[in-house]
C-alpha cells in the first residue's frame, strides 16, 4: 500500500480547550489508485490531506507514505489547491518551472519534462501566455502540471475545481482522468461534489460531520475510460443515491 493510516486522529488545542477534528481513521490506498473523500464542510477533509502531505502533524496514530512514516513536509507528493495560485508575472512554462527552482532540480531536464507535460495536457502553444490570458480551467491545468513536474508518486488535490463553472468543471474532470491515466499517479481528491467523486474515483471515502470519521467506503465499479455519458447510467445514479443517503440521513447534505 502506498498510503496507510492506522488510528490517525487530529485534535487542536484552543483557548477553550481541546477540539477534536478527526476521530481515529484507518485506511489504505494502493499505488495508482484514485480515491476521493466527500463529506460535510468542516468535517476534516482538508485536514486529512494536509496530514498526508506532512503539512500538519497527526495528534496520534501512524501515517505512512511509500512505507515511511510521515514526519514533516513530504517531498514526494504534488499538491493542487482550489485556487491555481499562479504567479501573474510569470508565463505558463515559468509557473510550472517554479517547482524546479524551489526544489533545486537541474533546469535543463526540468524544462524538458515541463514541455512534455504541457504537450500531454493539451497546452502546447500556451507556454508563453500569462495566467490572465488563460481560462480558469486552463489555469488549473497549469497548477496540476506544476504539481507533477518533480514526478511525485502521489497527487493530493483539495477542491481543485470548486471555483469553476459547471461545464468547465465537467471538462476538467475529463482532463484529470486523462492526465491520471497517462501519468499513472496515485490521487487523493478532496471534493464536495458527489458526481465528481463517482466519475473520477476507484473508491470514495464518505466522512461524517466533525469530528470526522470514515462512515463508508464505496467501490466505483464503472469501466474506464469514462465519458460524461456514464453520469446518465443507472449504475451511476444508484451510487449517487447511496452516497447522498449518508448526508440526508444526518441532515448534513453539503454536496451537489
Amino acid at each position: 500500500m502506498l498510503i496507510e493510516a492506522r488510528g490517525v486522529h487530529k485534535t487542536y488545542r484552543t483557548q477553550d480547550g481541546e477540539v477534536e477534528t478527526l476521530k481515529p481513521l484507518d485506511f489504505a490506498i494502493r499505488a495508482g489508485e484514485f480515491v476521493s473523500v466527500v463529506g460535510p464542510s468542516g468535517c476534516g477533509k482538508s485536514t486529512l490531506m494536509k496530514m498526508v502531505a506532512g503539512l500538519l502533524p497527526a495528534s496520534g496514530g501512524e501515517l505512512s507514505l511509500s512505507g515511511r512514516s510521515v514526519r514533516g513536509p513530504q517531498t514526494n507528493v504534488g499538491i493542487v489547491f482550489q485556487n491555481a495560485l499562479l504567479l501573474p508575472w510569470r508565463r505558463v512554462i515559468d509557473n510550472i518551472l517554479l517547482q524546479a527552482e524551489i526544489r533545486g532540480m537541474p533546469m535543463a531536464a526540468a524544462r524538458e519534462r515541463a514541455q512534455q507535460l504541457v504537450d500531454m495536457a493539451g497546452l502546447a502553444g500556451f507556454e508563453k501566455k500569462y495566467p490572465w490570458q488563460l481560462s480558469g480551467g486552463m489555469q488549473q491545468r497549469v497548477a496540476i502540471l506544476r504539481a507533477l513536474l518533480h514526478d511525485p508518486p502521489v497527487l493530493l488535490m483539495d477542491e481543485p475545481f470548486g471555483a469553476l463553472d459547471a461545464m468547465t468543471r465537467e471538462k476538467m474532470n475529463l482532463e484529470l482522468q486523462r492526465i491520471w491515466m497517462a501519468a499513472g499517479k496515485t490521487v487523493l481528491l478532496i471534493t464536495h461534489s458527489i458526481p465528481e467523486a463517482i466519475f473520477l474515483s476507484d473508491r470514495v471515502f464518505v466522512m461524517t460531520e466533525r469530528p470526522g470519521r470514515i462512515d463508508a467506503v464505496y467501490d466505483i465499479d464503472l469501466p474506464r475510460p469514462r465519458s460524461l455519458d456514464v453520469m446518465g447510467s443507472e449504475r451511476f445514479a444508484a451510487l449517487a443515491r447511496s452516497l447522498r443517503s449518508h448526508f440526508f440521513a444526518k441532515g448534513s447534505l453539503d454536496a451537489h
